[in-house]
C-alpha cells in the first residue's frame, strides 16, 4: 500500500526551490518526487543532528564544573549553566520559529547553529577570564544550537506520510545518538588540547570543540537542505498583520484546547524538567563523592538512552498510538528517578538510573511532540511547535537552575524524588486517557 501523504497546499512559484530537474513542474512535486525529497531531507537533517549533538554533549557536561571553578566547589549555583542553556534554547525556539514560518526551515536552522558558534566562543572566553557573566552570556547564545536541533525533528515530519510521522521524527532524534554519546568522550582530549597545546584553561577546550561542531552543522544545513521541506509543504506564512505569528498566549491556548494537546504538551514539559533536574546534578553529585572521572561515562550512557532507541520508539508510537508512548515514557521516568533516589553515595545505580531517565525522555518527547502536532490545525502547527518547545525549555531551565539549590538544601536523593512525583503524575494522566479509550481503539492523535 503506498504511503498516504497529507494534502500539500499550493505555494507561489517564488517560494519554490530547485531540487533536481524532476521537480520543476508548476503543479508542484508528484507523490514519487515527494518521497525523494523526504529521503534527502532526512539524510541532511541526520548529519546536522550528529554534529550538533556532539557539540552540545561535549560542552554542557562541564558547564557545572566551570561554575564551581569560578564560584567555589560548594556553590549551590551549579545548575545555572544548564539553566542558561535551556533559557537560550527557549528564546531561540521563538526566534527561529518566526523565521521558519516566513522563510522556511533551512534559514531558521542555519541561524540557530551560527548563533551557537558565536556563543561557544564567548563561553570559552568566559572560562579563560574566569568571568561568570561572560560565560553565561555565551551559554545564552549557545542554547540556540539546541533549539535548532530540537526544531529539526519537526522539519523531518513536514513531508512525512501521515502514518509514519513518529518514525520520521524518531530517525532525527536517533541521529543524535552518535554525536551525543561521543561528545562527552571528547571532553578529555578537548581539555588536553586547550591546556597543553593552546595554553588555555582546560575547561575552555570543550567549548572550542563545540564551536567547530556547530559550524559544521550550519554549513551542512545551508548547502544541502534543498529544497526546504516547509516550502515544499506549502507551510510558509507571509509577512503582515494577517500572516504574522499569533501571540505566545494564543498559541498556548490553542495547544491546550484539546485533551490530546494538553497531554502532548504535559509530556514534553514533564519529561524535559525531570530529565534536566536529575541529569544536571548527577555529575556534581558524583564529584562530591570522589567519582568525577565517571561523570563522562554516566552522561554518555544517559544520552545513549535519550537517543539510541528512537527508531523503536517511533515505530511503537505509530503502531500503539501516541498516548501509549507517553504512558510508557512516564513509567520509565518513574523507574529512572526512583533508582536515582535510592542510589545514595554509590555510583553503581546511577548508570541504569540515568539510562532509564534518557529512555523515558525519548518516549515522552516523541510521543508528546507528535501528539501535540496532530492536535492543532496545519496553518498554526509551526507556531504551536515553537511555543511548545519554548515552554519545554523554560521548564527545563527552571528545573536545571533550581536543582543546585534543591540538592544543596535537601540532597540529591530528594531532588530525584521530586522528579519521581512529577513523572508519576504524568503517568496517571496518560493512564486515565488510555483507560477511557474505546475497546480495541488506538489513540494516535487523541
Amino acid at each position: 500500500m503506498p504511503p498516504t501523504y497529507a494534502p500539500a497546499r499550493q505555494f507561489p512559484a517564488t517560494q519554490r526551490e530547485p531540487y533536481d530537474r524532476r521537480v520543476t513542474t508548476a503543479a508542484g512535486p508528484t507523490p514519487d518526487e515527494l518521497v525523494l525529497i523526504q529521503r534527502r531531507t532526512l539524510r541532511v537533517l541526520t548529519v546536522g543532528q550528529v554534529v550538533g549533538a556532539g557539540a552540545l554533549a561535549a560542552a554542557v557536561t562541564v558547564g557545572a564544573f566551570v561554575v564551581q571553578d569560578i564560584l567555589g566547589q560548594d556553590t549551590a549555583w551549579g545548575g545555572i549553566a544548564t539553566a542558561t542553556v535551556t533559557i537560550g534554547t527557549a528564546l531561540g525556539a521563538q526566534v527561529l520559529t518566526r523565521r521558519m514560518r516566513r522563510r522556511g526551515r533551512r534559514p531558521g536552522l542555519v541561524q540557530g547553529y551560527a548563533t551557537a558558534v558565536f556563543g561557544s566562543l564567548v563561553a570559552a572566553v568566559g572560562v579563560q577570564l574566569g568571568s561568570l557573566p561572560v560565560f553565561l552570556l555565551g551559554l545564552l547564545a549557545f542554547g540556540q544550537g539546541q533549539a535548532s536541533n530540537l526544531l529539526a525533528r519537526y522539519a523531518a515530519t513536514d513531508l512525512a506520510p501521515v502514518e509514519a510521522k513518529s518514525r520520521a521524527m524518531s530517525r532525527i532524534v536517533f541521529a543524535s545518538t552518535f554525536g551525543a554519546v561521543g561528545g562527552p568522550l571528547l571532553i578529555a582530549p578537548g581539555e588536553h588540547l586547550a591546556e597543553h597545546v593552546l595554553g588555555l584553561d582546560r575547561y575552555a577546550g570543550p567549548w572550542l570543540l563545540a564551536a567547530v561542531f556547530f559550524a559544521g552543522s550550519a554549513v551542512n544545513t545551508a548547502l544541502r537542505l534543498r529544497p526546504d521541506p516547509l516550502v515544499v509543504a506549502g507551510g510558509l506564512v507571509p509577512d503582515g498583520p494577517l500572516g504574522g505569528p499569533p501571540p505566545l498566549a494564543t498559541a498556548v491556548r490553542l495547544a491546550l484546547s484539546s485533551p490530546a494537546g494538553r497531554l502532548g504538551l504535559a509530556s514534553m514539559v514533564v519529561s524535559q524538567a525531570a530529565m534536566v533536574a536529575v541529569m544536571t546534578m548527577t555529575p556534581v553529585h558524583l564529584k562530591s563523592h570522589g567519582h568525577e572521572s565517571l561523570s563522562a561515562y554516566v552522561i554518555s550512557l544517559h544520552i545513549a538512552g535519550m537517543y539510541a532507541f528512537s527508531p523503536l520508539v517511533g515505530r511503537f508510537a505509530d503502531r500503539a498510538g501516541r498516548v501509549a508512548a507517553v504512558s510508557a515514557g512516564a513509567a520509565v521516568l518513574v523507574a529512572g528517578t526512583g533508582l536515582a533516589a535510592i542510589a545514595g553515595d554509590g555510583e553503581a545505580l546511577l548508570f541504569p538510573a540515568l539510562w532509564l531517565l534518557g529512555v523515558g525522555w525519548n518516549l515522552g518527547l516523541i510521543g508528546g511532540s507528535t501528539l501535540l502536532s496532530e492536535s492543532v490545525p496545519a496553518s498554526q502547527r509551526v507556531t504551536v511547535q515553537g511555543s511548545a518547545d519554548l515552554l519545554m525549555s523554560l521548564c527545563g531551565g527552571a528545573a536545571g537552575f533550581s536543582s543546585g539549590f534543591i540538592r544543596a538544601a535537601i540532597g540529591y536523593p530528594s531532588l530525584s524524588r521530586i522528579a519521581l512525583v512529577a513523572s508519576a503524575l504524568l503517568l496517571l494522566g496518560a493512564g486515565v486517557r488510555l483507560w477511557r479509550r474505546p475497546a480495541g481503539a488506538v489513540l494516535p492523535s487523541g
